[in-house]
């Protein structure tokens, strides 16, 4: 019986953290054969991730240069991977998500007449500018996909309102399956060394590019005067590695001794500094997903979210990035028991860990009646 060729392409961190079970499952099925193909766009970030899943890509296409735009991204990834995709010559192409690259990937494999398989399809906040590119590529990926695996039923009926009627199964998300290879009950980091064993910690994570500038000091600023109020209370924030965000962050918490500003951080470092905080706050996608299966409250650190059966859950709230919101939510989730409670128990609906398994299958299904 002929294998079917599957090429998965991703680049960043948090894709690698949710492509890797997929591509671990992959390489362990024998009705697979697996290409994997890395756009090198964070790599040593990425490499960390490879590393706990045990992964060497086939091809890294090494696309990122300093400063480099969306369209400069787009253009070097199809321009290096158009000669891969007819060399291997997939049956199908997997994309994660919402990245540039990911959609330029979808682009090339169309270009070729490869079949898309999109990881996490579906998901919508209905602007496009917010997240800003995320939110168009994912659509347009989802325009010129094949096979959509939509993370849960409202990511599934989004896909439909938007006429995408066929290919779609609902998964669970991966982010989920990589618990699995992260979480160790026996874990320790240097940073908690530094922390109180008898203190509360926040986990905070802030990035995105649509909360860079005004937006991001004023954050700092909300969740500094709640904290600093709290004697009892620590934050560990790995700091981006871009220059607009370490700047600021340093400007604002860089002095404070209950904020510990760390470099970014492995994934099973991060999974695990996440089963050991008491709340996170993050405009993190990834994380409004993985969080809640950990028990943890996340505070939305965006106005909008393409997560919103979390936020319908009770496992997130969206906070903004306004200083009053922002330092208002924060106090009410450590002042109030009942809303941690509440919160933290909440249902998480994001899936049961099986994602990958029920990804592979649906390819099979799907090979076998092509």
């Amino acid at each position: 019986m002929r294998k079917i060729k599957v090429m998965s392409v991703f680049g960043t961190r948090p894709e690698g953290i949710k492509m890797g079970p997929v591509v671990r499952a992959l390489a362990e099925d024998d009705r697979f054969l697996s290409v994997v193909v890395s756009t090198g766009q964070h790599a040593e970030m990425l490499q960390q991730v490879l590393d706990v899943f045990a992964i060497r890509p086939d091809y890294d296409l090494k696309i990122m240069k300093p400063g480099q735009s969306l369209t400069a991204i787009t253009m070097t990834t199809m321009s290096r991977l158009e000669p891969i995709v007819q060399k291997e010559k997939p049956d199908i192409v997997l994309v994660h998500g919402d990245t540039s690259s990911a959609y330029a990937a979808a682009l090339t494999a169309f270009y070729n007449h490869v079949a898309i398989g999109h990881v996490e399809a579906g998901l919508r906040t209905w602007n496009k500018y917010s997240p800003y590119p995320e939110e168009m590529n994912r659509q347009m990926i989802d325009d010129l996909a094949d096979l959509y695996f939509a993370p849960t039923a409202t990511s599934a009926h989004n896909l439909r309102l938007s006429n995408h009627q066929q290919g779609i199964t609902i998964t669970g998300n991966t982010a989920i399956d990589a618990l699995h290879y992260t979480i160790n009950e026996d874990y320790h980091h240097d940073v908690l060394n530094e922390i109180d064993p008898h203190h509360r910690i926040i986990l905070l994570t802030m990035h995105r590019r649509e909360n860079w500038g005004m937006p991001m000091a004023e954050t700092f600023k909300a969740i500094k005067h709640v904290v600093d109020q709290r004697p009892d209370l620590e934050v560990i924030y790995p700091v981006h590695l871009n220059p607009k965000v370490r700047d600021v962050a340093n400007a604002i918490l860089g002095n404070d001794p209950q904020f510990h500003l760390i470099d970014p951080l492995d994934v099973v470092d991060f999974h695990n500094l996440m089963s050991k905080s008491l709340l996170v706050m993050s405009d993190s996608g990834g994380v409004q997903e993985e969080a809640p299966a950990l028990h943890k409250p996340v505070l939305v650190l965006r106005d909008t979210t393409e997560r919103p059966e979390g936020v319908e859950a009770g496992t997130l709230k969206l906070v903004g990035n306004h200083y009053d919101e922002v330092a208002a939510q924060l106090t009410s989730l450590l002042d109030d028991p009942a809303e941690y409670q509440q919160m933290s128990q909440a249902q998480n609906p994001y899936g049961d860990g099986h994602a990958s398994e029920r990804i592979l299958d649906a390819i099979a299904s799907w090979a076998a009646a092509n």
